[in-house]
């Protein structure tokens, strides 16, 4: 199976993204093919052995739209990759790429004017107080000069908007009729019938009164400057991307051979040195060699505050350094780099379609030729009832006008890429529609504990001395230990720094007892012993006065050592891998939303319900196998659940692939973050909580918009075909249809917006 991406051209409407995905679903070999029209991307999923790329594009192309080959990306430096794709969206803005409406500023401006003077000639004469005109074109002196000024004044107005009769008459060739087809026949229909009019009035001058060059004209300009601004709104859902585009700096600071020169970040290559100046942006992934600074990464994880850089930390490109000289190692370029996986995660979610769009897609698949067949029989009905031509062609073109499956098409997309740009301006990166949607329906979250709740790392939590200062205590230790690369040794050397404690390193004998601890002699000629009872009990040393503090530390999950000088046990030194600060607040947040918290951990059952108490999880499954991670979340969803398995560790992998939402924290494996569905690039639980709240927001927007736009045409076609005139005489001019049908589309882009101003 091979999955791809193409770019499809001259779509207008749902109508357009639901053509295209029939006729390649019906290509045999063909498992999957989504449209999105706001993204104008359709990815595809086909057997290599049954169809080809070239077939492919070429039923696209004879159903009557551009398609072309998605830009595979190449190992590209990331500022190169940034300014094409800044080129890109500048040629978005000149409205000249395909994503534009299809027409200037310019020329809706020229639509606007001419239509404007034809309204004043047009309707003028028929206000209560007729407007002034000249007697040359005056109704009801000169009415064919009358109608002829209205059909000069109409005709650049069918120019400027050509691009509805062009595509909508394509579409129609090609048995794919869309919106355009609609305001195509509609406008066209009350032209030509009053271009037929005009002919007759030398003859009868009464078909003066029935002119609709007026309503041709507007409903045109109206819906160009609907499209318009619709097209200036979705624009703005893409502001996510944009702003992350423009984080990577042009240039970059190269330190060679003790000097320094600009060059460009293309240049940069994994091992150069680089020097990131205060207030300057970091231009791609490395450690820093030397310096210390606050780095502003809010833009990529979503911390407010600044991160604190020293000697060995890592940088991420795209973010500001503050107030300090930073020389950065590069270890990341092009596409390696953390911004253009978040650019490539960003971009791949808006592409995908939610399950939620389902149901607008059928319904505009079918929904343009239905349209088409109302105006019909609605016209038919009205001629039998014994009503002019003028009334039907009324009807007629309101109905066609009316008719928008803009609004539905732009209900999910639009709502999918201001949710998930909103999420990775939080530092949550949303992998699909899919995720985004499956995330509000979640009932169960499972939390790994180690790296997860915990810090994943092991502290120093407690110090118990029995003959000397705790601190004493701890400054031995961590004499001994310093010169070990233990996870616990260093725990202790943290501790002791941390503390300030001064201690020398002068060890003349050292040794590493694997499982058991070390042992040490100084060259002062004392013996310094760090490790667990089994190093004790082989050396017959008794530790019964700890031995209730000892199972009362090992209860709460802690690794208790024995520190012992010269043969005598001296105190104890308890490590532990602290809960993260924000756990338990992160906990109960989400149990407030109505979500069970599961936590899941190898750690022994005692030490485990200890900790999952500590936080607040509402139950603890412990002593589980790497292996059998996945199981348990299998279990959970036999039983009816809808499970999200939060975890960063490669051996959460299988079972981040097995929940309905995994997610992986971002400074976990990249294994990891491979197999999740969302990304949280801080490593803060509380990110779930937001994730959820999140989906939540967005899928309640997208069933706003779709509530829109089902209601708009279902109260709207019915009023366009007349069913309220034998009752109020109320009928809809094909003006205000045109109106309607333009605003409806800009009030659903106009809501997905609002999404950006939501706090998670």
């Amino acid at each position: 199976m091979r999955e791809e991406v193409y770019i499809i051209e001259g779509m207008s409407c749902a109508a357009c993204s639901s053509a295209v995905e029939r006729v390649t679903r019906k290509l045999e070999g063909v498992e999957r093919s989504d449209v999105n029209l706001t993204t104008e991307r359709m990815n595809i999923l086909y057997d290599e052995t049954k169809v080809d790329a070239d077939t492919i594009m070429k039923k696209v192309e004879k159903a009557g739209f551009g398609i072309r080959a998605e830009e595979i990306k190449k190992p590209l430096q990331a500022a190169e990759q940034i300014t094409q794709k800044k080129d890109t969206i500048s040629s978005i803005k000149g409205g000249q790429a395909s994503g534009g409406p299809g027409y200037s500023k310019r020329q809706m401006i020229g639509a606007i004017v001419t239509t404007v003077i034809l309204l004043y000639i047009s309707m003028g004469q028929m206000m209560p107080v007729p407007l002034p005109v000249p007697d040359v074109i005056d109704m009801h002196i000169a009415p064919t000069n009358f109608a002829l000024t209205q059909l000069l004044l109409t005709i650049p107005v069918l120019y400027f908007g050509r691009k509805f009769f062009t595509g909508g008459c394509k579409a129609l060739w090609h048995r794919n009729p869309n919106m355009d087809s609609l305001v195509a026949i509609g406008s066209g229909s009350s032209f030509l019938y009053s271009l037929f009019l005009t002919y007759q009035i030398p003859f009868d001058e009464s078909y003066v009164h029935q002119l609709y060059y007026e309503a041709a004209a507007v409903v045109i300009t109206f819906i160009m400057i609907g499209k318009y601004l619709e097209s200036n709104s979705k624009k703005k859902t893409k502001g996510a991307i944009e702003k992350l585009m423009k984080l990577a700096p042009d240039t970059a600071v190269l330190v060679e051979n003790g000097s320094t020169r600009e060059v460009p970040s293309t240049t940069l290559k994994v091992g150069d040195i680089v020097l990131i100046k205060p207030g300057a942006r970091i231009p791609v992934d490395g450690i820093v060699t030397e310096g210390e600074s606050g780095v502003d990464e809010s833009m990529l994880t979503g911390e407010s505050l600044p991160v604190e850089k020293t000697e060995g930390s890592q940088v991420i490109g795209g973010s500001v350094n503050y107030n300090g000289i930073l020389y950065v190692k590069v270890n990341r370029t092009g596409e390696d780099t953390t911004l253009s996986k978040i650019i490539h995660i960003v971009e791949e979610a808006q592409g995908k379609k939610a399950p939620i769009s389902k149901i607008a897609d059928k319904i505009a698949g079918v929904f343009v030729p239905t349209v088409i067949v109302i105006a019909i029989v609605a016209s038919i009905v009205w001629v039998l009832l014994g009503y002019d031509m003028a009334f039907v062609l009324r009807i007629f073109t309101a109905v066609l006008v009316i008719a928008c499956p803009c609004a539905l098409g732009l209900a999910t997309p639009t709502a999918i890429m201001v949710g998930t740009g909103l999420g990775a301006a939080n530092g949550i990166l949303i992998r699909s529609g899919e995720a985004l949607e499956t995330t509000h329906k979640v009932d169960v979250v499972v939390l790994d504990k180690t790296g997860t709740i915990t810090e994943g790392r092991p502290q120093v939590v407690e110090v118990l001395a029995s003959n000397m200062q705790e601190k004493e205590l701890l400054a031995v230790a961590a004499a001994v230990e310093s010169v070990s690369d233990h996870p616990l040794a260093k725990a202790i050397v943290e501790e002791a720094g941390k503390q300030m404690l001064a201690y020398q390193s002068e060890i003349a004998q050292f040794e590493n007892l694997s499982g058991l601890g070390i042992k040490a002699l100084l060259k002062d000629g004392r013996s310094i012993w760090v490790g667990n009872q089994k190093l004790l009990h082989n050396n017959n040393i008794t530790t019964d006065i700890y031995k209730e503090k000892i199972e009362d530390l090992s209860a709460k999950g802690q690794t208790p050592m024995y520190v012992v000088i010269d043969g005598c046990v001296e105190g104890i030194i308890s490590v532990a891998d602290a809960v993260k600060e924000t756990s338990i607040e992160a906990i109960d947040k989400m149990k407030q939303l109505g979500i069970t918290v599961y936590m899941l951990t190898g750690d022994n059952k005692r030490a485990a319900e200890h900790i999952g108490a500590l936080v607040h999880a509402d139950k603890v499954i412990a002593e589980v196998l790497p292996e059998d991670k996945a199981n348990v979340i299998a279990d959970l969803q036999a039983n009816g659940k809808r499970v999200m398995m939060v975890g960063d560790g490669i051996n959460d992998a299988p079972a981040l692939v097995q929940a309905d939402v995994g997610v992986a924290i971002g400074s976990g494996s990249d294994i990891a973050i491979e197999s999740g569905d969302i990304v949280l690039m801080k490593s803060d639980l509380q990110d779930v909580y937001k994730a959820i709240r999140l989906s939540r927001y967005t899928i309640r927007n997208i069933k706003q918009n779709l509530f829109w736009a089902f209601c708009y045409n279902t109260i709207g076609i019915p009023i366009a075909a007349g069913v309220l005139y034998p009752m109020s005489g109320i009928l809809l001019s094909p003006m205000f249809a045109g109106l309607a049908m333009s605003l409806s589309s800009v009030c659903v882009v106009t809501n997905a917006l609002s999404l950006r101003r939501k706090k998670l």
